[in-house]
């Protein structure tokens, strides 16, 4: 069993060390480690130099381009994205996930997708809470309406299949959503399996591509939900995420006013 890890960086000097740090830290060896580089200008090329992995530097037309170039490169059985300043979430991951696969195949075809939880991390790596959204016990392409319920990082792609659906680049902050699904669906055509990883299995940086550009990934997520589900379920489902949102904010704005309330502190 054989891991592509593809990386995608583009000025990332102050933030890919720790990628590559947990990249080598790997108890299971048998990958190989793709970087895909936009012609970075700010040392990012000089942290490679001598790092064992496969790198290519040239221009592209974003993200998307580059990890679609990491797809056609990828020799690997299963592919998993890792972008500068996202890591692995131990260094036992890698071989965790590969057991997942090895346990699986006793009664069932190699599974389609390997998926697992993410936590969020700063700059330096220290954990700041548990993604939001958590991976479910049973995952097929329709789970997607409640939201991206695993993170791009936490989803392994059997190659076969991540090749032959490249990410879609009419999407600019939203295609890694568009493909997952596209992947779960060619996973259910083959009656191939989507397999849950129990705990943890990436650190998310805070404050990505889709934060930064937050209402652009929103409008985006919308139209790629649209083409997926359908416009009736989708506008339920928005509507359901927007409730959501209010009860959650109001229910954070009660508890900082009671805290912060005299009589509180007596109780």
């Amino acid at each position: 069993m054989t891991f592509s890890i593809i990386t995608i960086t583009y000025n990332a000097a102050q933030v890919l060390q720790r990628t590559l740090d947990s990249v080598r830290s790997q108890t299971f060896r048998d990958f190989e480690h793709l970087i895909i580089d936009g012609a970075s200008t700010d040392g990012t090329l000089d942290l490679l130099a001598g790092y064992d992995a496969t790198v290519v530097s040239e221009p592209d037309r974003g993200i998307y381009d580059a990890m679609n170039k990491g797809l056609r490169m990828a020799k690997g059985d299963y592919v998993v994205f890792m972008n500068a300043g996202d890591t692995f979430h131990d260094a036992q991951t890698l071989q965790r996930v590969a057991a997942a696969i090895i346990e699986n195949r006793k009664s069932l075809p190699l599974p389609a997708v390997l998926y697992g939880d993410t936590d969020i991390v700063d700059a330096e790596g220290r954990f700041l809470r548990p993604r939001h959204l958590s991976a479910p016990r049973r995952l097929t392409w329709r789970s997607f309406q409640s939201g991206m319920l695993v993170c791009h990082q936490a989803f392994y792609a059997l190659t076969a299949i991540a090749r032959q659906t490249p990410y879609d680049l009419q999407y600019r902050h939203s295609a890694d959503v568009d493909w997952c699904i596209r992947v779960m669906k060619e996973a259910e055509r083959q009656r191939l399996p989507l397999v849950r990883v129990p705990g943890v299995v990436a650190d998310f940086l805070d404050g990505g591509d889709s934060t930064r550009n937050h209402c652009a990934s929103l409008r985006e997520r919308f139209q790629v939900m649209r083409r997926h589900y359908g416009l009736l379920t989708t506008l339920v489902m928005h509507l359901r995420f927007l409730l959501r949102a209010v009860v959650r904010h109001s229910s954070f704005s009660f508890l900082e006013t009671y805290q912060s309330s005299p009589s509180s502190s007596s109780l």
